[in-house]
Formats: C-alpha cells, structure tokens, sequence
C-alpha cells in the first residue's frame, strides 16, 4: 500500500522564478529539495567547480600534507589500504594516482572480504610493516580502527586516516555522547564534530580527492591535473549512493562530463561490455549498469581485479579484466535472486513477517551478497531488513535500512551483542555470534518505534500539477535539476480523473504499456507506464478515472518531437 503526499514547502514561487529567469514550477521543485537561500539556489542552478569548497578546511588536512610531504622527501614507503567496495576502489585509485604524480613512493592493499573483512585488520597492519611501509594512508576506512591503528603506532609506522564513515562514540546514562577518534598522526574525515568543513556529506573517494587537491598544491601541481580525477569521484558518490546534495551534485555534475569523454582504457571497454556510448552515460548506467560490475569483483572475487582494470595499460588488458567484472556481476545476479527467493520464503512461512525489523538468516548465502538480499526485502516489505551468513568467526552480515529508521544509531543499542558493526542511517554492516542471533532480533524489535505510518511506502509528490501545463520549455528547465539521484530525486507531478484511452502493451517481456490519457477538459497527451503492464492494462480496464504521478518528457521519434509524460504510480 502506497500513502501519497504532495508536498507542501513554502516560499515565494514567483519571486524565484523571476529572479533566476525560470519557470515558477521550477522554483518550486528546488524548492522541494531543500534548497533555500539565494546564494544555495544559484549553487543549485549554476555550480561549477568554482563552486566546490577549500581542501584546507577540513580538519587535520594541513598536518597530513606535511606528514606526506616529509615522508616523500625521507623516501618512505607509503601504503594505501582501501575497501572493497566500489567507493573504496576508486578513493584508492585516486591516491594512487595522485601519490604517485607526486613521486611518492607508494603501493596499495585491498582487503578481501572473506578473509579480511571490512576495514583494517591487525594482520594488514603487521604485512604493511614487515613490507617496509613507513606511512599508512587508510581510504573510505579507518575511523572505527582505533585498535589496529594502535598497532600501527606501537611498529613505529605513521597512519593518516581519510574516511567518510560516522565516528564512534559511547553514550552515557544521560544520552552524552564521546567520540572516539582513532590514534593516528591525522584524521581527515568531515564527520568529525569539531571539522569546520562547511559539507560533511562526501563520499571516501571525494574525501581522498580533497586530500590530492591539496597535495597537488603543496607542490605546485595545477589544479586542472586534479580535476581530471572526477570522473572516479562521480562514479563513487553514485555507486555509494550518497546524496545528491551540495558539493555532491556539483562533483557528479562535472564528473559525468569527464567520464562521458573518458581516456581510461578499463573504463572505456567496461562501457564496451554492456554495449554502453560513453557519451550518453548518465547516473543510471553508474548506479545499475557498471557499478554492479565494478562491486562485484569486490563481492566474488577480488576488488584488486576493478582496480587492475582502472590501471590496465593496454587495450587487450582493459578488455580482459571488463569481461571478467561483466561475468562475475552476471553471476552475482543469479546467486541473488536465489538468495532473496530464500529469504522472502523464509519470512512468509515464518513469525519474522510480524517483525518491525526483519533479520534474516542464510547460512549458506555468499556473504558479500547479504547487503543486496537485505535491500530486496526493505523494497519488498518497506521494512527495515538485515540479512546474515555464516562465517567461519561467527555470523556476519549487513542491513539496509527505510528513512524512519537510523540503522547506525539502533545497532549502538544492541552494541553488547555485537562483535563488530559500523555504517550510515541508511546501511550497516555487523558481526555476531551465532547463540546470539534470537537476541539481536529481539531486542532490534524491542526497541523499534517505527508505526505503522512508517511502514508505508511514502510515495512524495512535488506539485499536483494538470498534465496541460507541461510544455517543451519546462521539460527543457527541468534540465537544469540533473543530476537526479538519492537527495535530489526526479521530479514527481500528479493529477487525479485522467481517463486512460488506448493502452498498447509492447516489449519482450510485456512491459511497457503506451496509450493517451485526457483531462476533464479533454486535453489528451500520449503517456507510458513502465514494470507490470499487464496489471495496469486490468486496472484500466475496471476503473474509469485514474490518478497517476508522472514525470514529462519530449519523446523523439522518427524527426519528430512530441511530448509524454512517464506515469509512475497509478490508483
């Protein structure tokens, strides 16, 4: 069940529009996304990377320039230790490659995910010592591995933390909380409470981007040089799926422009592999064509093998290594639907589907697909969802999380069960043992105060507006609102007693529906429905008027431009 609501923002519409020469739907719809002041809408509208905040404001940033510097001067040995994941894959290509412009002397470690874990461990600490490496510069980890970065200091190494994840803390009986920063020569992470960086939203990669900035300063580098790297920052911030927000938006925006033309070679035959233009890439293809292929390597094999590609030197290489990430994500879909069929099953044949937090066991599940089977059944259930495996330390997995619901700050009431967790609001990864899962599950439900309000998929409308309105120059305004991703979503209208005339089912698998719908004036516009076009066609068929939320678009056929809108929900 959907609850739609329009929503409701206010400000002066027409002072907007007329200031910023745009449409006054237009304003509203920035309006929308929270973007208030005059200085923020013209960011909004008109960012460029002029736009994009001073390195040196975040915090500790001075120190490690200095620390790196000197380490390179010494002729230390640096060692990068990132993620698997795709944020963590680019943010150590970033340093590598700027470290490296430099002179440094430096090489990269990936942990793997079965045997590693996430994050750094005693045992890459110890390796990266008994390597040589003087210097450990930690990339989209590290801000929870206080313990390890003890070590780290007690082997005489120096670490420098960059990293995007929320700081630790404990919490005492009156609610105060202490954060409990790691013991390295510098943390550069814009979470920290006592960072003045003006945008703490960054992905690891863009806080590793922000490090080569002002490393490519401090030695008279151009700035343009850096720049080059956006395209790995872009397909990060999508792939990790941050806002869409402030500096997030501008560094997509530019990025997008940079990878659309990119010179890298992995990245070109990736593109190849899945019969992708480089020119037409947008957000989409980051968010579902290449990033699954660039994480599965992570997933099922080795996030080396991603890295390998961004660095291949050949043609041949690149071309060999984007097949390998396009064959490894075709299996990873497969052993993901098994796991979620096994996982939906499981939940309706049980008492779990009561629960206000699902938590779900697969012992036999891969364990780098838990997080994708847990997004499958928040989507399905519209509820918060953690999926676990079985390791050989105990149980681990990863949960995916509903807006309602802070999964981070949850976990840290049940943190004298866990043997490890960390993550965001939206997405956490945990460890536990395995006599202690019925009382993780019980108390995650204890504690819930999610209603039964919260549980419904909330389906947000930005205007309630006639289908008579959209024009060609709208939908080319609305132009300027792109990127569109998490925090800056797609502009959602709606209008209710539609008459829905026509319908057309086309596609392979019957899945696109096309027909004309027409108002209580009798203005009619050609409109598509995209996902179970059979359904809507029954619907159709038993209801005389319709409501419908739509996104307008021109649709260009043959030479000819006509305009449609794309109904997105429909009752």
């Amino acid at each position: 069940m959907e609850r739609w609501v329009v929503s409701a923002k206010k400000a002066d519409f027409q002072k907007i529009a007329m200031d910023f020469q745009i449409d006054p739907v237009i304003a509203r719809l920035i309006r929308n996304r929270d973007v208030v002041e005059y200085d923020e809408i013209k960011e909004y509208l008109h960012g460029d990377l002029n736009s994009l905040h001073d390195p040196m404001k975040l915090k500790d940033m001075e120190k490690a320039l200095a620390l790196i510097a000197a380490a390179i001067k010494e002729g230390k040995k640096l060692r990068i230790i990132g993620d698997y994941d795709i944020d963590g894959v680019m943010a150590t290509y970033i340093l590598l490659q700027g470290l490296q412009k430099v002179g440094a002397k430096v090489d990269i470690q990936i942990p793997d995910r079965i045997h590693d874990g996430y994050g750094l461990n005693e045992s890459l600490v110890r390796e990266a010592f008994e390597s040589g490496t003087g210097m450990i510069i930690t990339c989209d980890n590290g801000i929870a591995a206080s313990q390890q970065i003890a070590v780290a200091k007690e082997l005489g190494m120096q670490v420098i933390v960059t990293d995007h994840h929320e700081v630790p803390y404990v919490e005492d009986e009156g609610g105060e909380r202490s954060f409990l920063l790691p013991p390295a020569d510098a943390v550069i992470n814009p979470k920290q409470e006592d960072c003045t960086y003006p945008f703490s939203g960054l992905c690891g990669a863009a806080v590793a981007w922000k490090l080569i900035c002002g490393l490519y300063r401090w030695f008279d580098i151009p700035q343009s040089e850096a720049d080059s790297l956006l395209e790995y920052v872009a397909i990060a911030t999508v792939g990790d799926v941050m806002d869409l927000q402030g500096e997030n938006r501008i560094l997509v925006k530019e990025g997008l422009k940079r990878l659309q033309s990119t010179t890298n070679k992995g990245l070109r035959e990736l593109m190849r592999e899945n019969q992708l233009e480089p020119d037409q890439i947008n957000v989409y293809h980051i968010g579902f064509v290449l990033g699954p292929c660039l994480n599965a390597s992570g997933r099922l094999d080795t996030a080396k093998r991603a890295l390998e590609m961004l660095c291949a030197g050949d043609e041949e290489q690149a071309a060999e290594l984007a097949g390998d990430l396009k064959a490894l994500n075709e299996s990873r879909k497969d052993m993901t639907i098994k796991g979620t069929e096994e996982a939906v099953q499981m939940v309706e044949e049980s008492k779990l589907k009561q629960d206000r937090v699902l938590v779900v066991y697969l012992p036999d599940c891969h364990e780098s697909l838990a997080g994708i089977i847990a997004g499958r059944l928040r989507e399905r259930y519209q509820k918060p969802s953690f999926v676990l495996t079985k390791t050989v330390e105990g149980l681990k997995g990863s949960g995916r999380s509903i807006e309602a619901y802070s999964m981070y700050e949850e976990l840290c009431k049940c943190k004298d069960i866990l043997t490890k967790f960390g993550g965001h609001p939206m997405a956490a990864g945990i460890s536990l043992k395995e006599e202690d899962l019925p009382a993780f599950r019980s108390k995650l439900n204890e504690y819930c105060s999610l209603t039964d309000e919260d549980l419904m998929e909330k389906v947000v409308i930005d205007i309630a507006m006639p289908t008579s309105y959209v024009s060609k120059r709208l939908v080319q305004q609305m132009e300027v609102l792109q990127p569109f991703g998490k925090g800056n979503t797609k502009p959602l209208f709606a209008q209710r007693n539609l008459k829905v005339t026509g319908v057309r089912i086309f596609g392979k698998n019957r899945n696109v529906a096309k027909m004309q719908v027409i108002d209580e004036n009798g203005y009619a516009m050609d409109a598509v429905y995209f996902g179970e076009a059979e359904d809507f066609a029954a619907y159709v068929d038993n209801h005389s008027l319709m409501a419908v939320t739509y996104y307008p678009t021109i649709n260009s056929y043959m030479g000819r431009d006509t305009l449609q809108i794309t109904i997105q929900n429909y009752q």
